[in-house]
């Protein structure tokens, strides 16, 4: 049977798109491997009334609604390869079987490949942070730590400085320059040049960030923005047209949420880079009405 979509991905942005094709009546078959980007948090935040919940709650909760109707079906297992074209693409999954689709949607969503410092690694999502919206207001204020990737970070600490007293930690990143130095001294945070070697835990719940012997510096969480890779080896194997962000290469698509290639559709943080639960979700909905659209008039 050829389903009208094939999602691939049962994220926020997943499930939000697979919403509105349910309720167009729309055959739908969602493929997911049930590790979501956000699965090493505890709970999301920001996200409207759903703050303080835990997200696999609302996911699960999500997904039980999608499964009242009747056109909409699930397959727990990653998805491989997509060949064919716009009308008669096939989905192979890593359990071998094929799903046939007129549209594909993409919202695998990200991969995070944090910086090689020791200790970093175990405590993502509980004191390693990415995302000052989502987890800033719970941290409490205080001594607070950035740890630099690129460039970019010194915009960043300047962000994260309305959630406490910032330290930056440079680790060998490009220096900032004299705007942004202008900016970090009027917001007062503090520049910690030299490598960081390893994060370790300190004395009460602190995080103790190493720079070099006998150098450390105690914060209460540290903020990092972390390379993100598209999770699917579907957008290199078919040659998908990238857009370089400050956070990793995302998937180029137009207004619709089309990628390069005609009846690919891309969702969700891998088309949106830097964003959240209430973005991605957005993007899913908006993505998954235009979706529709191309399924009535073909030259959409």
């Amino acid at each position: 049977m050829t389903e009208d979509a094939i999602i691939i991905g049962g994220g926020f942005a997943g499930l939000s798109a697979a919403m509105q094709l349910a309720r167009a009546r729309r055959r739908v078959t969602v493929l997911d491997t049930g590790q979501p980007r956000n699965r090493f948090a505890s709970h999301a935040h920001g996200f409207l009334a759903q703050d303080g919940r835990p997200g696999s709650d609302i996911l699960a909760d999500a997904r039980r609604q999608l499964l009242a109707y009747e056109t909409v079906t699930f397959h727990d297992a990653r998805a491989e390869r997509l060949d064919g074209q716009r009308d008669a693409f096939s989905v192979v999954t890593g359990d071998g079987r094929r799903f046939n689709a007129r549209r594909v949607l993409l919202a695998t969503g990200f991969e995070d490949q944090l910086p090689a410092v020791p200790g970093l690694a175990e405590r993502w999502g509980k004191t390693v942070l990415h995302c000052p919206y989502c987890h800033g207001y719970e941290v409490g204020g205080g001594p607070v730590g950035v740890l630099a990737r690129t460039a970019e970070a010194a915009r960043f600490a300047a962000v994260v400085a309305d959630w406490g007293n910032i330290t930056l930690f440079t680790n060998e990143a490009p220096e900032p320059d004299d705007e942004a130095l202008a900016v970090l001294a009027e917001r007062n945070v503090k520049l910690r040049p030299g490598r960081v070697t390893a994060v370790t835990d300190g004395p009460d719940g602190m995080l103790s960030v190493e720079t070099g012997p006998g150098m450390s510096t105690l914060v209460k969480a540290l903020f990092v923005m972390p390379e993100a890779r598209v999770r699917s080896a579907i957008p290199a194997d078919r040659g998908l047209k990238l857009k370089e962000t400050p956070i990793g290469n995302i998937l180029h698509t137009d207004d619709t949420g089309q990628t390069s290639l005609p009846g690919l559709y891309a969702g969700g943080d891998i088309a949106l880079g830097a964003a959240n639960i209430s973005l991605a979700s957005a993007n899913g909905v908006k993505t998954g009405v235009f979706l529709h659209h191309s399924l009535i008039w073909p030259a959409h």
